[in-house]
């Protein structure tokens, strides 16, 4: 006998990497007519933190012979435990992030049957929302009881949700009765997707990792194309400019991104004028990016000689409210790459909060490249324009500070300082190809070895040629 337990595991984290950052995770299990909900968290953690532990105390609470079925919309949990995992053990788990809960979850999965699956978050599913809800309640639990707080009632799954092993049905050689795998789907496997399957279906993006919920009034986000750019469905401004991906990646997303402003201090009440960013998987630029000029709705005084950008330009710009949801489409769940992240940061959790959004700093991972540069290369100067010229990265006119410009200099610098290649040629390559289909294909002599069927398989394969021609009325092609 074997039972089938559908779990929906979620994460959430207020100040989301802070010291005074509390976490909460929660899961929703159900199977047949059982139904439980676990929550639980602790402070000082991380969304990711949350979004694991999520994980492990659901699959902990279920029974160890239960087929389990997992959702969860964290690309992060997904295809660690399913693809990264693997490359980790190889490496001891060398620079991995959260190795200790990495490693919780991986034993709580050992001699389990387990099937994960993404499913986009906060897009109205009962499931996905019910364990969005149970993370927040984890949250309050722990401001109320102190570091840590769990609430977990004792499991009694009934009989009544299992199922029979034997009465399944064999296994169809889909090969005998779909030769070319061209049939439609039979009735009897069409009626076992229902409409509540269909919806926790993936649509084919992956991207959103750790994505939270934020202002009520934002546009349905759905993806471009695979994984990457992702445009706002209903109306967007037309003064913002979202470039689409030319490359269809796999893997969290990172945002190279910078800001400019009237000033230094947002606290005595200067704003953002631009912002831009441009998105990179896997180490490589997608070509997506997102790019806005914005009215401060005051002077932009003596910063204009940083970033050339005037009160004459900016007057028919779109205020901040007009943008803020777009713009938190467009960078929630990625890592935040900056040079001096502290900086953009500040501006742009207070902006968002002026708008009525989550502080960003709560929904997004942040990695600041000048706190990287000062440990390795520490008495040195550390400024963009410092790094440029000690890593060799191709010369740009920098006259003015622009936001997109010093986002794309910062993407060089980043993959340079963390030891990976920095860019592609593509003329030189596309040459190259060139020059490689002109010579013609290369001979190249190997004795490979011939393996010839035994007795048996060929006996097999004779008995399979004869159900097929019985059950077709004609001959398969290999007996032709």
């Amino acid at each position: 006998m074997s039972q089938t337990i559908t779990l929906y595991v979620d994460g959430a984290c207020r100040g989301n990497g802070k010291e005074i950052a509390v976490g909460g995770w929660g899961a929703y299990i159900t199977s047949g007519s059982d139904e439980y909900k676990i929550y639980g968290g602790e402070s000082q953690t991380t969304n990711n933190r949350m979004e694991l532990s999520a994980a492990i105390e659901g699959i902990l609470f279920c029974p160890k012979d239960a087929k389990l079925i997992i959702w969860t919309d964290s690309n992060y949990v997904k295809q660690g435990i399913t693809e990264w995992i693997h490359g980790w053990k190889k490496k001891n788990w060398k620079d991995v992030k959260n190795p200790d809960l990495w490693k919780e979850l991986d034993a709580a999965c050992q001699g389990r049957e387990i099937e994960w699956n993404w499913i986009k978050g906060h897009a109205g599913h009962a499931g996905n929302e019910m364990a969005d809800h149970l993370a927040n309640l984890g949250v309050d639990l722990t401001l109320e009881k102190g570091e840590k707080a769990r609430h977990v009632p004792t499991a009694t799954f009934s009989i009544g949700s299992t199922t029979d092993e034997s009465k399944k049905k064999p296994e169809i050689d889909w090969l005998l009765d779909d030769p070319f795998g061209m049939d439609f789907i039979d009735a009897e496997s069409e009626a076992l997707v229902d409409d509540a399957s269909l919806d926790a279906l993936p649509e084919n993006e992956m991207l959103e990792d750790d994505a939270l919920p934020h202002a009520e009034n934002h546009d349905q986000v759905t993806d471009l194309n695979t994984h990457t750019t992702r445009v706002i469905q209903g109306k967007i401004h037309p003064q913002i400019v979202i470039t689409p991906a030319t490359l269809d990646l796999h893997g969290p997303r990172q945002l190279i991104l910078d800001t400019e402003t009237t000033g230094f201090y947002y606290q005595d009440g200067d704003r953002i004028v631009e912002v831009g960013a441009i998105e990179m998987i896997n180490r490589k630029l997608t070509g997506s990016s997102i790019h806005i000029y914005i009215n401060p709705q005051k002077p932009v005084g003596d910063s204009e000689n940083v970033h050339g950008i005037s009160d004459e330009f900016l007057k028919d710009k779109p205020l901040y409210s007009d943008i803020a949801d777009t713009l938190f489409d467009y960078l929630q769940g990625a890592e935040i790459i900056a040079h001096n992240a502290s900086f953009d940061m500040n501006f742009l959790d207070m902006e968002f909060t002026r708008a009525g959004f989550k502080a960003l700093s709560e929904v997004c991972e942040v990695t600041d490249t000048l706190a990287m540069a000062r440990a390795k290369h520490p008495g040195q100067k550390n400024s963009l324009d410092a790094l440029v010229r000690r890593y060799e990265i191709a010369q740009r006119d920098r006259t003015f500070h622009g936001a997109l410009l010093d986002a794309e200099i910062l993407a060089d610098v980043y993959l340079a300082m963390t030891g990976g290649q920095v860019s592609f040629d593509m003329d030189a390559l596309s040459q190259s190809t060139e020059q490689q289909a002109g010579q013609g294909p290369s001979k190249i002599e190997i004795d490979l070895p011939v393996i010839y069927a035994s007795d048996e398989e060929l006996a097999e394969h004779e008995k399979w040629v004869k159900q097929f021609e019985e059950k077709h009325g004609t001959p398969c092609l290999f007996s032709k």
